[in-house]
């Protein structure tokens, strides 16, 4: 039995339907980052919310006609992005909203831009606590 209750694997939450369309291989984007974009829009449109499970890998990618690895790729982008929390065996939950994960998207790209011009971490960490 799990110690974290969140990621029991045995735990009757029930888990969101998401009306997730297939993504199209015409689109310029790359498939994990459509994927990505597809969950994020069921998320902020209330298909699924913070706490609730979403349906594993395998069930999306049938459902979204692209391959398990493609999901668990965008899956990751999201996790990186505050916007899910990837449990012990397959559990997937909702783990913010979109502002928060808008946030944090912000966030990494000012960080990057900043370590490109030079900036270190704990410098461009003062320029945001003297901007408050």
């Amino acid at each position: 039995m799990s110690s974290n209750p969140e990621f029991d694997r045995t735990d009757t939450t029930p888990e969101a339907t998401l009306s997730l369309p297939p993504v199209s291989r015409a689109k310029p984007a790359p498939l994990h980052e459509q994927v990505a974009a597809e969950i994020r829009r069921a998320i902020a449109e209330g298909e699924a919310k913070p706490g609730q499970r979403i349906p594993q890998a395998r069930d999306l990618a049938a459902e979204l006609g692209v391959n398990s690895n493609t999901v668990l790729r965008a899956l990751r982008m999201l996790r990186d992005e505050g916007l899910v929390e990837m449990g012990r065996g397959r559990s997937i939950r909702v783990a913010g909203t979109q502002e928060r994960s808008l946030v944090l998207t912000r966030a990494t790209e000012l960080l990057e831009f900043a370590r490109k011009q030079g900036y270190e971490r704990d410098e461009l960490i003062a320029i945001l606590s003297s901007l408050s």
